[in-house]
């Protein structure tokens, strides 16, 4: 089986071609083209995976690069997005192009081409949860631009399953942590700030809970998803079915890391009042049924050891070296 994976030169796109390539398939890594020639973190990837895939270096939001990067595949792997939700109040034009326009592309070449799509979508679509757990039947409500055309993305994704049979899956991972994730993102923020030797750590709103999964997990999710055709037409959650507030997580990286820290709250940090999703909890039943998927770090005891994994990971002088812990950057 050939695989194209969009956004595999972010966080979650290059440990699925790690994963990808170990288990023998034939990676196509789309990464955005830059003047830098970087792959983003594929150039970080393991040395036993790093001569066993092609790159195609291209931009999402180009039609005619997306269809030439499809050309020859049988399945693509939607990741490419902007995710940032902060920086998505700031430029609310580049995530529709990005997102909306970005699927778009993809589910026309796709059509063209005959391949199958696993989209992605975010739990952010849920914003604050009516009721917990979350199942798929939850109402979408756009609470930030970023989730908005995510929400849209979505609904381009299942009217071409409706309209032209294209075998589509809409795959919803909730918040996904581990090791190469954006600072941008609480779990990488709360580590690296105290990796880095500050008391005082510097979050936004402390008190919703979310449900992290491991990247190992959404990984899994991924590859399940594509090899199930009972999934055709369907939106999966992917989370751990466990909430946990961010403050209480603050405090249990710390307590992972020895170290004695206080929490608190940078208003420059904090989402609009109405932006600000308050809780989310994933009903994970849809996934153990349709695509025989189910968490391996799951609950108090598997968020600890997923946690253990990442702090070793930015630990790393090296990698904590490529994070700016004295600022904030949108």
């Amino acid at each position: 089986m050939r695989v194209l994976v969009t956004g595999s030169d972010g966080f979650i796109g290059s440990h699925l071609v790690e994963e990808l390539v170990r288990r023998g398939y034939d990676v196509r890594a789309f990464v955005m083209y830059n003047s830098f020639n970087s792959w983003g973190w594929l150039d970080k990837c393991a040395p036993d995976v790093k001569e066993n895939f092609d790159v195609f270096q291209g931009d999402i939001r180009d039609p005619n690069g997306v269809r030439q990067a499809i050309t020859g595949c049988d399945v693509v792997l939607h990741l490419a997005a902007l995710i940032a939700i902060p920086f998505s109040y700031h430029s609310p034009d580049s995530y529709v192009d990005t997102n909306i326009k970005g699927t778009l592309n993809i589910l026309q070449a796709a059509r063209e081409k005959n391949v199958r799509v696993i989209h992605t979508s975010t739990s952010e679509v849920y914003g604050t949860a009516d009721f917990v757990p979350i199942t798929e039947l939850h109402p979408l409500k756009g609470q930030s631009p970023y989730s908005a055309t995510k929400i849209a993305a979505d609904q381009l994704a299942f009217s071409f399953y409706s309209s032209f049979e294209l075998p589509v899956t809409i795959i919803r991972p909730f918040n996904t942590y581990g090791p190469r994730q954006s600072s941008r993102a609480v779990i990488p923020t709360i580590i690296s700030q105290i990796a880095s030797g500050a008391g005082n750590i510097k979050l936004g709103s402390v008190h919703p809970t979310r449900d992290f999964n491991f990247v190992e997990d959404t990984v899994e999710g991924f590859i399940a998803s594509m090899n199930s055709v009972d999934a055709y037409g369907e939106v999966i959650n992917l989370g751990s079915n466990f909430e946990i507030s961010i403050a209480d997580t603050a405090l249990m990286i710390a307590n992972i890391m020895s170290k004695d820290v206080n929490v608190g709250t940078d208003d420059i940090r904090l989402r609009p009042e109405k932006s600000e999703v308050e809780r989310l909890w994933a009903d994970n039943k849809k996934a153990k049924s349709l695509l025989g998927w189910e968490p391996n770090f799951c609950g108090l005891d598997g968020l600890e050891r997923g946690l253990k994994k990442t702090i070793t990971w930015f630990s790393e002088p090296e990698n904590l070296s490529l994070y700016k812990t004295d600022r904030y950057t949108i």
